[in-house]
């Protein structure tokens, strides 16, 4: 096991995790809707689903493509870097967004979140290589404990300049940790393989050869059926994620130093899952802890419904934190003890697809209906239950032969 290399790619999640923390999941996304929109009758709403929604449609239409040819062309960490680098560019340029620029924030904002989510493809396709079979779990957590590690940095970091309104600061600071963090994963992560095509020619195969890429996936029959209860599952999950701020900016009143406090909170909430379970998931297998999370998560969606009281909501974020780290890293080891051997970037590209095309339906279910209720949040987080026991469902079909199993 190379400790080296485990360790630079764990410290890539604490490095992507300062710009999940602090754009999407607290400040931007809550200064998007309020300042740069508007929210009268949901509109800011409607606008940042559209975020959500046309940046991870772009990442899952390119990413099984993209994916082969990172395989087939060795050209894994040059596409992660440039992935990486277009989302910080991006989160630099926030710096030029003013009160109802809506087009030219919403720009900006799909840019970043292309390069955040893009990035992942080839960032979690390093896992299989990385990690030694059996311990695929707690290598997984041990990815998502160090990344909400770096959550907490970016949230400290932010604060005092959140506090004083300097929000252009805050996202310069953004783009320079990104920045700054992610060196040691270029330096020390494994190369790139050696290409058996040149760029040219795997771009070429890989567009007209996505016929015979999805009939890779097809022929993985228990494969299949994890992707199908992963598109249910992980979509309420990201919705949850995207608009959790949103909603406690919106109804119940937060200010930003308020959500940043309460996301540091449940940061280590999500720290304490992610390591908590990393054992049981190696032991008991993945399947029963995400089938567990799901469990919890629906439990929490019902209770934003009714949830009138800071304190109580803070409750909630953190059961929901405590098993986001959890269902997370146990997706990604249960993704990875079933992917066929030379075929991570390629699977993981699928995994991709069908994480991020699920996330353009949970969005704008979550804006649409929220619009259609007049900017009732509440009905939209609940109607986000839907997903995630129609995942539950689907998971309790798919097996895992072999020794791998026990990681299921």
């Amino acid at each position: 096991m190379d400790r080296k290399s485990i360790a630079a790619w764990a410290l890539y999640d604490f490095a992507n995790s300062v710009y999940a923390a602090v754009i999407p999941a607290t400040i931007f996304g809550v200064y998007f809707v309020q300042v740069i929109v508007g929210n009268e009758g949901g509109r800011g709403d409607a606008w940042w689903a559209n975020v959500a929604s046309v940046s991870v449609l772009f990442v899952a239409i390119s990413s099984p493509v993209l994916g082969v040819i990172a395989d087939t062309a060795g050209v894994r960490k040059k596409m992660l870097f440039l992935y990486t680098y277009l989302c910080i560019a991006a989160v630099a340029l926030f710096t030029t967004i003013e009160p109802g620029m809506v087009l030219w924030g919403f720009t900006l904002a799909v840019l970043a979140n292309i390069g955040f989510e893009g990035a992942l493809v080839y960032y979690n396709a390093y896992l299989p290589d990385l990690a030694p079979r059996g311990r695929e779990g707690s290598i997984s957590a041990l990815g998502y404990g160090v990344g909400y590690i770096g959550s907490i940095i970016g949230l400290v970091v932010a604060l005092p300049l959140v506090s004083r309104e300097r929000f252009d600061l805050t996202w310069l600071a953004v783009a320079l940790l990104f920045a700054v963090t992610s060196v040691p994963s270029f330096l020390f992560l494994p190369p790139d393989r050696p290409g058996t095509k040149t760029l040219t020619r795997a771009a070429t195969d890989g567009i007209t050869g996505f016929r015979k890429i999805v009939g890779e996936v097809l022929a993985e029959r228990e494969l299949c059926r994890f992707l199908l209860a992963f598109f249910f599952y992980i979509d309420g999950v990201l919705t949850v994620i995207w608009f959790a701020s949103v909603f406690a900016a919106t109804t119940l009143g937060f200010e930003a130093q308020e959500l940043i406090l309460l996301f540091i909170i449940v940061q280590l909430a999500a720290l304490t899952g992610a390591f908590a379970l990393a054992r049981p998931t190696d032991r008991w297998g993945a399947k029963k802890v995400i089938n567990l999370t799901l469990l919890l998560w629906t439990g929490v969606v019902v209770g934003a419904y009714f949830v009138q009281t800071k304190p109580v909501f803070v409750v909630l974020a953190v059961a929901a934190e405590f098993g986001l780290g959890s269902v997370q890293a146990a997706s990604r080891s249960l993704m990875a003890a079933l992917i066929p051997p030379g075929k991570e970037a390629e699977m993981f590209g699928f995994y991709a697809l069908c994480g991020k095309s699920s996330s353009i339906l949970g969005p704008v279910v979550f804006g649409q209906v929220s619009l259609a209720f007049g900017g009732n949040q509440r009905v939209a987080v609940l109607a986000l239950g839907a997903f995630f026991l129609t995942g539950l469902i689907l998971l309790q079909r798919v097996s895992v032969p072999g020794r791998a199993a026990r990681n299921a």
